[in-house]
């Protein structure tokens, strides 16, 4: 996993680390991380692609605000990953993009 672990400001306390879903693979993240830094710290960074140029798309603005890293959570489609806490058991995939803006 591609984490900081030692920091000579912040305390990273020891969390649970649970099992979710990406494109069917399990995946491990720990519990309070949102689903965008869980996918990113098992490096992918490209969640979903520009609609017109079929550009890679990640996490941009960490807050909710841009589409950015929407995706399909549970089977549910554009879920703003950035803000949505991953849970154990939960499926992850990218989003298809259809030439509707979300």
């Amino acid at each position: 996993m591609r984490r900081i672990t030692e920091h000579p400001i912040l305390e990273f306390p020891e969390r649970k680390v649970i099992t979710f879903y990406f494109e069917g693979k399990p995946l491990t993240a720990y519990e309070g991380d949102t689903v965008a830094s869980a996918l990113i710290s098992n490096g992918i960074q490209a969640f979903r692609e520009s609609i017109e140029l079929h550009r890679p798309r990640g996490m941009f603005c960490a807050i909710g605000n841009c589409s950015s890293c929407l995706m399909v959570v549970n089977g549910v489609p554009n879920v703003r990953t950035c803000v949505t806490p991953v849970e154990e058991g939960m499926t992850v995939e990218r989003q298809l993009n259809r030439g509707v803006m979300p």
